[in-house]
């Protein structure tokens, strides 16, 4: 399994794809707009520089991972020698269906489709597939690079032999892979999602300030990152939808998201992708954002 090809070159995307580059895996990376491939590869390269600043890696390691990493525009060239797809699309179901539907009539026979999600079904995007048993969930943690956890989701009809595949590759890659099974939010976000909610609501409710509330977290749990923080690491809009896939899923109003995180995702405050969130982002200023406007 030498030839990767990741479609969506995002954070997700271009994380992935610099993790399996960097392991000497040929990667065809794959979006529709050449602007995002160009954002993805420099991004990867100024990761590298990092790397190389740090002396983990050689320039001429930096030089080979960037050469092991092909882009497209078109998935139909890119997946034509592909053993796995890595789909790190938009977390819109709608939209991951349609590109599972093309790869199913693109890709080789025997190729794996798997899909970075955070939270939605694997056995409904196997479903848009003639080849369900060869779908299965990859959920990368953020910064793919650097954190060392892979959730691996099997579907309803992922096969044992897709499953101990994936688990493998993975392994090679410096990761340490977690089977699990598809229910909404699967461990990882089914466990983090309501805690991020639970200290959104004591923001809402004037329990504590943002500060206050992630130092709780912080130095009373031993959390590297306070809840809010995380939040804003995470994309609020990100946060939102994967509440919403929990709570549409178990139909239970302890997954129901926040009013106040619906407020501020709605008025475009996404975090530190949006400059602000929590925290004020911008000008490299990082004081703490009084979200008081958005709480009624």
């Amino acid at each position: 399994m030498k030839n990767i090809a990741v479609i969506g070159a995002g954070t997700m995307g271009n994380g992935i794809a610099h993790t399996f580059a960097q392991n000497d895996f040929k990667v065809q990376l794959i979006d529709v707009s050449q602007d995002a491939l160009d954002r993805g590869l420099a991004t990867i390269t100024k990761n590298l520089d990092r790397m190389v600043a740090k002396e983990k890696i050689t320039e001429s390691d930096k030089q080979q991972t960037l050469d092991n990493i092909t882009t497209y525009t078109a998935i139909t060239e890119g997946v034509e020698y592909a053993s796995l797809v890595i789909e790190a699309a938009t977390e819109n179901m709608e939209i991951k269906k349609k590109i599972f539907n093309q790869l199913d009539q693109d890709c080789p026979e025997d190729t794996i489709l798997a899909t970075n999600t955070s939270s939605i079904s694997i056995t409904q995007l196997a479903a848009a597939t003639s080849r369900p048993e060869m779908v299965i969930g990859m959920h990368f943690m953020n910064p793919v690079p650097i954190m060392k956890l892979v959730e691996i989701i099997n579907g309803y009809n992922t096969s044992q032999e897709v499953t101990d595949t994936v688990v493998e590759l993975s392994k090679k890659l410096g990761k340490i892979p977690t089977a699990v099974n598809d229910y909404p939010g699967f461990v990882a976000n089914r466990i983090l999602m309501p805690m991020i909610n639970e200290a959104i609501e004591t923001l809402y409710n004037a329990v504590a300030g943002v500060q206050e509330i992630d130092t709780v977290m912080k130095l009373g749990m031993a959390h590297p990152m306070g809840p809010l923080q995380l939040a804003d690491f995470i994309g609020l809009d990100v946060c939102l939808s994967i509440l919403n896939v929990l709570y549409d899923g178990f139909k239970n109003p302890k997954y129901a998201p926040c009013p106040l995180l619906v407020n501020m995702v709605a008025a475009g405050k996404m975090g530190v992708k949006s400059g602000e969130g929590f925290y004020d982002y911008s000008e490299n200023k990082k004081a703490e954002k009084v979200a008081g406007q958005f709480i009624k």
